[in-house]
């Protein structure tokens, strides 16, 4: 499952390694902010040489970031990973790709809402004698 998340970088975890049977391993956290009406901290992780790609940038830097989820049972419990396969600069476009992998649309792309009607009272749909044009 391939998803798209654009987000500001908010906090780098400590990287960790360890030593496995297919040798020895790395991996580093990171926390991105989306800047959706409502934003989300999301925590994902780089594995192997990808964790070399963050230490270009700084918290505060806007970040692009192409991830899969994938889960695991482990002892009858469930866990689920957001692996980080590709980063990179935002350029600057604002907005986060929701949880569900739809694109939110930047900033400067969305379009400005129409201008609403003036209030009408309440009871302008019906005439002076109390009868209207509602079909009730």
């Amino acid at each position: 499952m391939a998803l798209e998340l654009v987000g500001k970088l908010v906090k780098t975890l400590p990287e960790v390694t360890g030593q496995g049977k297919n040798g020895t391993w790395q991996k580093q956290e990171f926390v991105v902010e989306t800047t959706d009406q409502f934003p989300k901290k999301v925590c994902v992780s780089l594995w192997g040489e990808k964790v070399n790609d963050l230490k270009q940038y700084a918290p505060g830097d806007m970040l692009k970031l192409s991830l899969n989820l994938e889960s695991r049972e482990y002892n009858e419990r469930w866990y689920t990973e957001a692996r980080v396969w590709r980063i990179e600069a935002a350029d600057g476009a604002e907005g986060g790709a929701p949880a569900g992998g739809g694109q939110a649309a930047p900033a400067a792309a969305r379009q400005p809402r129409a201008a609403q009607p003036a209030s009408v009272p309440f009871n302008s749909a019906f005439d002076e004698d109390g009868s209207g044009d509602l079909p009730f």
